[in-house]
């Protein structure tokens, strides 16, 4: 008995990009723990360490971002109370978040992703849709696609 194949026919050529995921949006976190901008940063501070996160979005009311608070920040705010001798628990997220926020293309590449890291250095990227935050994808997330996709062609 020969040796079949399960391969069959093929209509030209087909790519592999088409069917495995591989966009940013296949592997970002929706599932986000946000901030707002009148949080105080005795707050962000206790969230952070709570969920083992690093920083994390800023968005008003209608889930728009309008900024991104991180560990630094929150460092530097505590620097800054100690050397002026202010409490930190009136220190607001508006007042200390970076409101630059650069942002990412859920339809891009992971690949096209790591050399934006690289790049950058940042941490994570906030992806953002008509306006809304919808995700976020992080350093460990694009880790993670790398794995799933290892034995593939990338592409």
């Amino acid at each position: 008995m020969g040796i079949k194949s399960f391969q069959g026919s093929r209509r030209g050529q087909q790519n592999v990009e088409d069917h495995s995921p591989i966009q940013v949006k296949d592997y970002m976190t929706t599932n986000l723990i946000t901030f707002t901008p009148e949080q105080t940063i005795e707050e962000v501070i206790e969230t952070l360490i709570k969920h083992r996160i690093s920083g994390g979005p800023v968005v008003n009311e209608n889930n728009k971002l309008i900024g991104i608070i991180s560990e630094g920040d929150c460092i530097k705010q505590i620097s800054e109370s100690r050397y002026y001798n202010m409490p930190m628990h009136t220190n607001l997220v508006e007042k200390h978040m970076v409101d630059n926020v650069e942002t990412i293309d859920g339809n891009m590449n992971v690949f096209d992703a790591a050399n934006k890291f690289l790049d950058s250095k940042r941490r994570r990227f906030p992806i953002v849709e008509n306006g809304k935050l919808v995700g976020q994808i992080s350093q460990k997330d694009i880790l993670k696609a790398a794995l799933k996709l290892k034995g593939q062609n990338w592409k």
